[in-house]
């Protein structure tokens, strides 16, 4: 495919453009069908064309998309109660437009909470080595991956990585405001954190009255089997982070705060953040998701896409050492990670969407409702793709 004069080359696409979906299968511009494990990277909760959200789309559509901040929103207003209802904590929302987005807000909200809930002021946030929260100037320094820093900078101060876990409560000292983690992460390379570390760094912030924020921008939406993963780590954040799945391909995010009067009118703010069009269509894809979850398919399906991937782990030991993750948010871990570019493109072209994680992870993102036949027509294809690539 070639290359568009216009469009800056910031993206390594693969050879292929896709004009339609349904469910969880693109097509492609000669009408060959795609199975998609990839999901947009983890934005397309509902595949494509869920006929609910379609019909949401358009009545919204015919009515308003958008006014401003200035004025109520009631869609917002509902939004807000909905999420806040389905994580089960006492929090408030702001709404803005990506998962860069949310945590540029958790970085000002801390900031804003260190400079004034304390004598000293602090200002300090810890990142997890891998961790990825971002790519404008703050939340890219808030990525503890030092190969993403190159040429950007200066970046505002006051950001500090650890290795893990335990070496972030070590590095805990007069200045922090804020721990910042990933409960997987995503592009890191599918890492899940200990839930007992996690529990002990929770506790030790909470005492000496410091944040626990938790970028749920990717684990978030019941990605993992629950609306957030934090449930599974039994832990109250004080702040949380979303985006990616909250309206299957509509631009939106959400940061929510137990630190409900730190910032005031003016501290922040979004021109198209919760509009009326994306915070309608948010609200429908969680009532279709809660739904979805209550009726227990998701758990099933989770539960046989699971043991898919045990199989491929188990049965081609040459390639894979080991599967990573939880939920509908999993990787395998290759061996040789100089096949990972040749397994995602021999996949693409047995007509199978994956991604990579790190530099030797298979990562697997498919839609939340994707159906038991679409995942055995998926698995087939990427296990020709494995033979392919053994011959």
């Amino acid at each position: 495919m070639k290359s568009n004069s216009y469009l800056l080359p910031l993206y390594n696409r693969l050879d292929v453009s896709f004009v339609k979906g349904k469910k969880s299968v693109l097509y492609d511009e000669e009408g060959k069908d795609y199975i998609d494990f990839s999901s947009g990277v983890g934005v397309n909760s509902l595949g494509y064309c869920n006929k609910k959200v379609v019909k949401t789309i358009e009545n919204q559509a015919n009515k308003i998309l958008h006014t401003s901040n200035i004025y109520q929103i009631k869609s917002q207003e509902e939004c807000a109660k909905k999420i806040v209802e389905l994580s089960t904590y006492d929090m408030q929302c702001f709404f803005c437009n990506s998962g860069a987005e949310a945590n540029e807000s958790a970085i000002k909200l801390a900031r804003k909470y260190g400079n004034t809930a304390f004598s000293k002021p602090k200002y300090k946030i810890i990142t997890i080595k891998n961790s990825f929260h971002g790519r404008t100037i703050a939340t890219l320094k808030a990525t503890a991956q030092e190969d993403k820093h190159k040429y950007f900078g200066p970046y505002p101060d006051g950001f500090v990585y650890a290795n893990d876990i335990k070496e972030a409560i070590s590095l805990i000292d007069d200045s922090t405001v804020a721990v910042m983690l990933e409960l997987i992460q995503g592009e890191g390379g599918i890492f899940m954190q200990d839930i007992k570390e996690v529990k002990e760094l929770s506790e030790i912030l909470k005492s000496k009255k410091l944040l626990l924020i938790i970028d749920e921008v990717q684990t978030g939406v019941y990605r993992s089997g629950k609306f957030l993963i934090s449930h599974y780590f039994k832990i109250e954040p004080n702040i949380i982070t979303l985006a990616k799945g909250l309206a299957t391909g509509i631009p939106i995010g959400v940061m929510m705060t137990n630190l409900k009067d730190v910032l005031k009118a003016g501290d922040h703010g979004s021109t198209f953040g919760g509009n009326h069009f994306s915070t309608t269509v948010c609200k429908e894809v969680l009532n279709v998701l809660e739904e979805y979850k209550n009726s227990g398919n998701l758990k099933k399906n989770i539960r046989y896409f699971n043991n898919c991937l045990n199989y491929f782990v188990d049965t081609y030991t040459n390639l894979f050492s080991k599967k990573t993750g939880f939920g509908f948010m999993q990787g395998i871990v290759l061996k040789d990670e100089k096949k990972l570019e040749e397994i995602i493109k021999i996949a693409l072209k047995n007509r199978i969407l994956v991604l990579k994680s790190g530099k030797n992870i298979i990562r697997f993102l498919p839609p939340l409702n994707i159906s038991k036949k679409e995942m055995k027509q998926g698995f087939k294809r990427f296990e020709n793709a494995l033979i392919e690539i053994k011959k």
